[in-house]
Parts: structure tokens; C-alpha cells; sequence
């Protein structure tokens, strides 16, 4: 195997119940809202129209909900998939507890729920994680299931 090492984990290196409290936190900003929107051609004004949002319950812009997921999963790569994933199969029971705003710093824990060998690759095995996002006063502000295709170390 070529290259320098990545920081992932490979199949045989999860173990159900294993959990991770990444290290990297991060602020989110307005731009990286309002860029994350428009580069998705999402017109929201909950997103977008600070006008609009003051009418609203939450009297200010929200951030877009698939911006904190991304970020949640990207946050959690540098400790279990780096470099070690063959994909990502499927992100199911998505949720979004509470809001997250322009200021919001946030943290994420990621879980090994399951994991199983690869019917189809001996090479590979399916690692089911759950990861929590949080903002700074520990709310929950997103929830994911994600199974990732991963690599096993001696393939």
C-alpha cells in the first residue's frame, strides 16, 4: 500500500459501541449559510431574508438543516473514515432537534451502532454509525444514521 496514512479506521478497527467525541468544533458563519443555500438553489427565505425571518418564531435566519448535517458527518471523517471508506451507502433517520443560527459552534459525537461483513467483498464490511451534532449549550441540533462501505485492513 502506497502513500502516506490516513487517519481512518478500517472494518476490523470498529467495534459496536464504540464512541467518539471529535476534537473539531466549528462556528458557523452567515456565509457559509448563505453560499451552502445558494450553491443548492434553495430559495428558503428562512435562510436567505432576514426580513422574513424576524416574522417568524425564531425572529432570525435559520441555517440550512443539510449544511449542519454535512457538517456533522465531515466533522466525524478525520476520526473514523478518513481515507479508509469505499462510500457512503445511506444516511436514514435524519432530524433536526433544534435550530442552529449564524453563531452557533458545533460539536459532534459519533457511535458504532452496527457493523456487518460484506455479502458481496471480502475486502470490505458496512460500519453503521450515529452521529449527534450539538450547538454550544449541548442541544441537540442533528441526528444521522449513516452506513459507510468501509476498507478492511488487509485488502
Amino acid at each position: 500500500m502506497g502513500g502516506r496514512a490516513m487517519a481512518g479506521l478500517y472494518y476490523e478497527e470498529f467495534e459496536v459501541g464504540m464512541e467518539f467525541d471529535h476534537a473539531l468544533t466549528r462556528t458557523v458563519t452567515e456565509m457559509d449559510n448563505v453560499l451552502f443555500t445558494a450553491l443548492t438553489h434553495n430559495p428558503q427565505p428562512l435562510h436567505l431574508d432576514a426580513e422574513f425571518a424576524k416574522g417568524t418564531e425564531f425572529g432570525q435566519r435559520l441555517v440550512n438543516s443539510l449544511f449542519t448535517l454535512g457538517l456533522v458527518i465531515g466533522i466525524s471523517v478525520g476520526d473514523t473514515t478518513l481515507g479508509t471508506t469505499i462510500a457512503n451507502l445511506g444516511m436514514t433517520d435524519c432530524r433536526f432537534a433544534n435550530p442552529v443560527f449564524h453563531g452557533d459552534t458545533i460539536r459532534v459525537k459519533s457511535v458504532v451502532k452496527e457493523k456487518r461483513e460484506s455479502k458481496s467483498r471480502p475486502n470490505a464490511g458496512l460500519v453503521v454509525f450515529e452521529h449527534y451534532g450539538f450547538n454550544q449549550r449541548g442541544e441537540e441540533v442533528a441526528y444521522c444514521v449513516r452506513t459507510a462501505f468501509m476498507k478492511k485492513k488487509d485488502a
